[in-house]
């Protein structure tokens, strides 16, 4: 029978951890404040910074929301993420993405200070993971290692395929499972055999954006499956990059979709905020 990681509860046990010690930073008269900036109104993305103003008041951290319209231009988004830059009262900032296509992502990301990147996202904090520093680590490749590692799946001298090479979630993946010893491979559009590449995989995580495109014949018997994908069917019912059903007697452990991998995004980006003091 197969472990299903119960990515809900394994988050607000986190959230529950982040909030005593909030309670301790506000008695020694330490507030934490979030910033999060977001331009124009896609419905998914409000209902994300909807659920992160949500998890911030329940742990304790102060949000500071920004709802600017669909037609802020990038010069006008630059000198509102400078001025929280200066502002020492804001530890960190959030910038929702995607952002509309008149605004260079690249250019947002590398103006919020390194200092207050809680996504993770500035080259900086890129740079320190992949030669084993401190900084803020991207939330959902963070939220995975928390999954495995909580779920009691050990992850030193095990192969890992991740397929997917993404910045936000694929790349960093590679590095934080390499950080814990894992032997990594990446595999994306381009890979030749990639059922076979797949299949030897003990942690197979996927990451690749198409529905359902994981069948049983891409992965071991007994491997464990982190399923990083969320869509809508046919049926406009939530599914991921894995099939679910076709995969479930033939592992040892997988994350269901949804109430996996998703709310595990959100309790990192408020360890990371707890981080932001900390460090």
């Amino acid at each position: 029978m197969a472990l299903i990681i119960d990515g809900k509860k394994i988050s607000s046990e986190i959230k529950d951890e982040l909030k005593v010690k909030v309670a301790e930073l506000n008695d020694k008269g330490i507030q934490i404040t979030l910033a999060v900036i977001q331009v124009g109104n896609d419905p998914a993305s409000s209902v994300y910074v909807g659920n992160k103003k949500k998890a911030c008041e329940y742990i304790g951290i102060k949000s500071l929301a920004y709802e600017l319209s669909q037609d802020t231009t990038q010069e006008e988004l630059v000198a509102l993420v400078e001025k929280l830059n200066e502002d020492s009262s804001v530890n960190g900032i959030l910038v929702q993405l995607p952002l509309p296509s008149h605004i260079n992502e690249d250019t947002i990301i590398q103006t919020i200070s390194p200092l207050k990147d809680v996504d993770g996202f500035h080259p900086q904090s890129v740079g320190a993971l992949s030669i084993g520093q401190k900084g803020f680590v991207s939330c959902t490749p963070a939220g995975v290692i928390q999954l495995l590692k909580r779920s009691g799946i050990s992850i030193q001298g095990k192969e890992c395929v991740i397929i997917g090479r993404s910045n936000i979630v694929g790349k960093p993946m590679a590095l934080l499972m390499l950080r814990e010893n894992a032997t990594v491979t990446i595999c994306h559009s381009r890979t030749n055999n990639l059922k076979e590449i797949a299949k030897r995989a003990d942690i197979l995580i996927v990451a690749i954006g198409k529905p359902l495109f994981v069948t049983k014949d891409f992965v071991k018997e007994g491997a464990v499956v982190i399923d990083v994908g969320i869509h809508r069917n046919e049926n406009n019912k939530l599914c991921g990059d894995v099939d679910y059903v076709d995969v479930l007697d033939h592992v040892s452990a997988i994350t269901p979709v949804p109430g996996g991998v998703g709310p595990m995004t959100i309790a990192m980006l408020m360890s990371n905020c707890v981080e932001s003091v900390l460090s």
